[in-house]
């Protein structure tokens, strides 16, 4: 074990850490399906909404860190989707499993020891991986902890 490895898997880990504060899984975790659409009174966003920006979002993240051919996207329309509500059961389904793969892929990349985390992207403009990642962790959260505030607003949450 190189004297890295501590320090790349509490990258890795900093991606789906729940020790203060609760993770995606389980803020959204038996909502009931009819709840992830709704918009509470004064707020601009429903669960779907926060759910499928953290998604949209994360792999926009993901896409800048490994594709030197990266198109930037529009903000913020790129990055909130415009319906309150999820099209589908599919849809809600597959925006929390694009989710996790692309966790796991952040995840993957963070702990890969042919890649310095530290060195800065080739395409960027002085971002590193290790701040990408930190940044995904970071807005996620964020997001999380609204999901959380939503589901209270909704009287949804049980902890």
């Amino acid at each position: 074990m190189s004297a890295e490895t501590p320090y790349r898997q509490q990258l890795s880990k900093l991606l789906d850490w729940e020790e203060a504060h609760v993770g995606l899984d389980k803020a959204v975790a038996d909502l009931p399906p009819d709840l992830r659409g709704t918009q509470p009174p004064g707020l601009p966003y429903s669960i779907w909404q926060l759910v499928e920006h953290i998604r949209i979002a994360q792999h926009d993240i993901l896409d800048f860190s490994v594709n030197a051919n990266y198109k930037e996207m529009k903000w913020p329309d790129d990055y909130w989707p415009k319906s309150p509500a999820p099209p589908s059961a599919d849809a809600w389904d597959a925006s929390l499993a694009q989710i996790r793969k692309d966790v796991k892929a952040l995840q993957k990349l963070a702990a890969d020891g042919d890649v310095d985390p530290t060195a800065k992207i080739p395409h960027g403009s002085g971002q590193t991986i290790m701040r990408e990642v930190a940044l995904v962790a970071d807005h996620n959260a964020y997001h999380i902890g609204q999901i959380v505030l939503v589901r209270r607003l909704l009287g949804a949450w049980k902890p």
